[in-house]
């Protein structure tokens, strides 16, 4: 396997493979949009409706909002955290983001975190819409960032960032487990006990519980005496207020517990990233989307130079039969670039499609299982036969693969630029600066430069530096692989017409500034800057064995391309996280115990899929930093954190 160019190229040397994830989720069902003869969104599965017939939005308001207590009580907030069991056609939402938006004293941010087992689709969305023309605007923008419908955690960043849908599309039974938050309020919106008893269980509200901030409040038109005794049992206190008919009374509630606050918000928001290439740039623009300020230090004279150089890079999922680790993160992870990407229009991107195609027949039939029980939207991942991979290429191929209609390429330094470019009062980007080490004094880091200069100082860094990391001596322990790579930039002069990016034993990319891109070779403990013909040579014949025939007659001495060195894992999964602190793990360490770094931080180690990964790996950062609600699973939090490998370490040492 290829880290370089990606899951199918070939390489000198190994890698140890990632650890394997969970065994692959269902498929999720969409619901089905049906109504009953007065009108009412109703579910035939459960046998029960979403709402009343009329009076919904006053439902919301008067049982979810006013049973919280809103929004009186996130004025003056910084942030706000609802949860909601339920999504549903997304009433509950709509009606509290309109009373954030008219409140004057609303809070800065409003996190607002829902489940659904059985999401719409954004065409049901809309026809259910309709029946609420008072939240008509903000229905549209709802569906215009509407995701596909993906098992795992979906982020919508709305209204210039201040409001964070967090959608978990899953059982709620089973991820509410994998939910990472410090929640306010809960809006505990789901079917009735009696038709949909799991969202009601003991195990479910002690993972409620679990979530609580000091204070919690919850809500929840349910007062079936089954709810009533597992809210109590996990240290809620209840009360009933008066209802909204046809139901005469509702349930509210108080979290009694007094354990401190798990997600302190930072004293001060100024921060020094070190590094300005896709990781670099997209961490500064989260932290300044959040407030900060924020100092970039890069020792090249411009973003996205170093591993994000290249002319182009692809940007797709990769599916697996048992959607494992990678696969989970890979998918996130597009749809998160492809979200930022279109509200970055200084970057220079082309959704085209990617084709990846099949090496032998025993893979395509891979393929297809793979697309079968994956189940996965068609917009995300379909298969196709050989005659439909060739029309799709405008070039004869023998087999089919994967088809990917809304993926395609990257220019990653424009990436980067606009990155950076978007928040001018918030980032100041420093270019040919090299910091030679940090230091920590007076509650602040230094960045220093050789003669010990202080070229910025804050109380947060992000080291974004690729493969430079490790000569910094709070990196040290970091087990980074540098990887070279070589790409091969084809003149399109020379080649037919490639519409398309395609994947296989090679990449291409299609002309981008005259040229097709292709590649790329890896190789380890190589350290050679510069190019080889002889990677020139491997990467035509690789492309050869994608497309025969495609790039006939085309010299390999005659070529010129790019080498770079990109920064690898042992687990091929980014690292991102704080910074443990250089002290032996024991063997019975977890991660939440190890000693960390005061305010020094890392996203590393994406290797070939920095454009996949960088945007997602940033909001993580972020948000772990801010004591947000994590866009991502725990157990996917867990599998990214530096100090991963101090345990690892420690466990391996043990048995030795």
């Amino acid at each position: 396997m290829n880290p370089w160019a990606g899951d199918e190229n070939r390489h000198r040397g190994s890698l140890p493979s990632g650890r394997r994830g969970r065994i692959a989720a269902m498929p999720l069902l969409p619901a089905r949009l049906d109504f009953k003869p007065d009108g009412t969104p109703y579910s035939a599965a459960y046998g029960d409706i979403y709402h009343t017939a009329h009076g919904g939005p006053a439902q919301a308001r008067h049982v979810f909002l006013g049973g919280n207590d809103l929004p009186a009580r996130w004025q003056g907030r910084d942030r706000f955290v609802i949860l909601e069991t339920g999504f549903g056609l997304g009433l509950n939402f709509l009606a509290t983001w309109q009373a954030w938006r008219d409140d004057p004293q609303r809070c800065r941010r409003l996190h607002f975190v829902s489940l659904e087992k059985h999401p719409f689709t954004a065409s049901d969305l809309a026809v259910a819409h309709q029946a609420w023309p008072g939240f008509a605007d903000l229905a549209a923008t709802l569906r215009q960032h509407w995701p596909p419908l993906t098992p795992g955690i979906h982020r919508l960043h709305l209204d210039d960032n201040q409001v964070i849908l967090t959608l978990v599309f899953g059982d709620a039974a089973t991820q509410l487990r994998e939910v990472d938050a410090a929640v306010d309020a809960f809006y505990l919106d789901g079917f009735a006990p009696a038709n949909n008893p799991e969202l009601w269980s003991p195990a479910l509200c002690k993972a409620l519980a679990r979530l609580a901030a000091p204070g919690a409040t919850l809500a929840t038109w349910c007062l079936a005496r089954p709810a009533r005794d597992v809210l109590a049992a996990v240290e809620f206190d209840l009360e009933r207020r008066p209802g909204m008919p046809p139901r005469r009374e509702m349930l509210v509630g108080r979290f009694r517990s007094r354990r401190p606050d798990r997600r302190p918000q930072p004293a001060e928001r100024r921060a020094i990233v070190i590094g300005a290439g896709v990781a670099g740039s997209l961490t500064a623009h989260r932290l300044a989307a959040a407030g900060w300020q924020v100092t970039v230090l890069e020792q090249a004279a411009a973003p996205g130079q170093g591993a994000s150089g290249n002319l182009a890079g692809m940007l797709r999922p990769l599916p697996s039969a048992d959607d494992n680790r990678i696969s989970r993160l890979t998918r996130a992870g597009y749809l998160a670039t492809r979200a930022l990407l279109q509200g970055l229009p200084d970057a220079r991107w082309a959704p085209c499609g990617v084709l990846h195609l099949a090496r032998d027949t025993e893979h395509e039939a891979q393929q297809q299982r793979i697309v079968t029980t994956l189940g996965l939207p068609p917009e995300i991942v379909r298969f196709v036969d050989a005659g439909r991979a060739s029309e799709l290429l405008g070039w004869p191929v023998s087999g089919g693969g994967w088809w990917f209609p809304g993926a395609g390429w990257v220019q990653p330094a424009t990436l980067c630029s606009a990155a950076l470019a978007a928040f001018p009062e918030r980032i100041d980007a420093h270019y040919t600066v090299a910091v030679d080490r940090l230091d920590w004094a007076k509650n602040e880091w230094q960045a220093l430069a050789a003669d010990g200069r202080v070229l910025a100082s804050a109380p947060l860094v992000v080291m974004a530096s690729g493969v430079a990391a490790p000569r910094f001596s709070q990196f040290a322990w970091l087990p980074q692989i540098a990887a070279r790579g070589q790409v091969s930039h084809l003149p399109a002069t020379d080649l037919p017409p490639l519409p398309i990016v395609v994947s296989q034993r090679a990449y291409a990319i299609p002309a981008i500034n005259g040229f097709c891109l292709t590649g790329a070779t890896l190789t380890y403990d190589d350290e050679e800057a510069g190019e080889r013909v002889a990677d020139h040579r491997e990467n035509l014949a690789q492309l050869d064995l994608t497309l025969p025939g495609f790039a006939a007659g085309i010299d390999p001495a005659q070529l010129h391309g790019r080498v770079s060195f990109r920064p690898l894992s042992p687990d091929r999964l980014p690292i991102v996280g704080p910074v443990p602190a250089p002290v032996a793990a024991g063997a019975n360490s977890r991660l939440h115990n190890l000693p960390r770094l005061p305010g020094l931080w890392c996203v590393q180690g994406y290797g070939a899929r920095g454009i996949t990964w960088s945007a997602l790996m940033a909001d993580l950062l972020v948000s772990r930093i801010e004591g947000d609600p994590l866009p991502l699973e725990r157990d996917l939090v867990d599998a990214l954190d530096p100090g991963r490998f101090l345990i690892r370490g420690a466990r391996r040492a043990l048995k030795d």
